[in-house]
């Protein structure tokens, strides 16, 4: 059993933020337009997350880590946010190819973010004192029996906001009418523009919104998985990951928390290896463990790419006089 709990927990670590960012995408490719620059997203809110937590450590005593880290998690959630402007911008208003400037977001980041390493830290990582940013106990909860210790003990906050976010969007988009017209806006923007629905502003608050997960996911997979900030390693591709388990989950929300919780157990997996007797037995390089989650990416994406349909419009410049 003990086995087991190390394992969902150790899952946890990869299954929410993986969550929390795929439905950021899920938002903005189904208003139409298609954002690959989550990862140097991830990086940016990671970092500024990083950044205020290691500067109220030093003034802040342990007993308040949950004020740092709310802070933090606020901050990185309106850097990628605001990160993400420069996408939408340049997808949106100047009709640019959107994997182009999503992929020049890529590339910008981790040279900015290793820019101010270099030249305020010495070219160090940053490093926090680790307090614990974990919830302790939920009172009562805690005491259900199974399920009190694995999901109201010892747990991340980012847990319960992944579940409120997944709650959200999926009646946002559909249980509401304004998520009828962001779907609309992916599919077939041309008719929506024609019944009156503002393509543009639809598109601008999806990719904002993608930002703005893509932020808080970026802190929350690096708090509990690195420890410390390393501008070309923080985020470990996750970004990307987190489009495949958008693709794998046919971009609806409850098969991407599908798809996101399978992913992480692989990877819970690939890192709790050694607690496995039958696999520990085998005697198989390391390495090949930390490659399971995205071999086995490629290998679902293979089988699954071909019976998924993405929305009709996502990646196509919206000119409103084609129409």
């Amino acid at each position: 059993m003990e086995i087991a709990y190390s394992i969902i927990r150790a899952a946890f670590d990869s299954i929410i933020p993986l969550l929390i960012v795929a439905l950021g995408a899920l938002i903005c490719e189904r208003s139409g337009v298609t954002n690959i620059a989550l990862d140097g997203i991830m990086l940016m809110g990671a970092f500024v997350g990083f950044l205020i937590i290691s500067s109220m450590e030093n003034t802040m005593p342990a007993n308040q880590a949950q004020v740092i880290l709310l802070v933090a998690l606020i901050a990185a959630a309106v850097v990628g946010g605001i990160f993400s402007l420069l996408h939408a911008f340049a997808s949106i208003n100047l009709s640019s190819d959107q994997i182009i400037s999503a992929t020049a977001l890529n590339l910008f980041s981790p040279a900015l973010i290793g820019f101010i390493l270099l030249t305020s830290y010495k070219g160090g990582d940053i490093i926090i004192k680790r307090y614990t940013y974990k919830i302790k106990e939920v009172p009562l909860l805690n005491k259900v029996p199974i399920i009190g210790d694995i999901f109201f003990e010892n747990v991340s906050i980012g847990l319960y906001l992944s579940i409120m976010i997944l709650i959200v969007v999926y009646i946002f988009l559909y249980k509401t009418k304004y998520g009828f017209r962001l779907r609309a806006c992916g599919e077939n923007p041309h008719a929506a523009d024609s019944l009156g629905i503002n393509i543009y502003r639809y598109r601008y608050v999806a990719v904002i919104t993608s930002g703005v997960l893509a932020g808080l996911g970026g802190i929350l997979f690096t708090l509990s998985n690195v420890g410390t900030f390393q501008s070309f390693n923080a985020t470990a591709g996750y970004g990307f990951l987190a489009i495949a388990v958008l693709i794998f989950g046919a971009w609806r929300p409850l098969r991407v928390l599908f798809a996101a919780t399978f992913f992480g157990f692989m990877s819970a997996i690939s890192s709790q290896y050694t607690l496995i007797p039958f696999l520990n037995q085998l005697n198989i390089p390391s390495q090949i463990y930390n490659s399971l989650p995205y071999l086995l990416t490629l290998i679902v994406l293979a089988v699954s790419s071909k019976k998924t349909r993405a929305p009709k419009a996502v990646g196509q410049i919206y000119d409103q006089g084609a129409r």
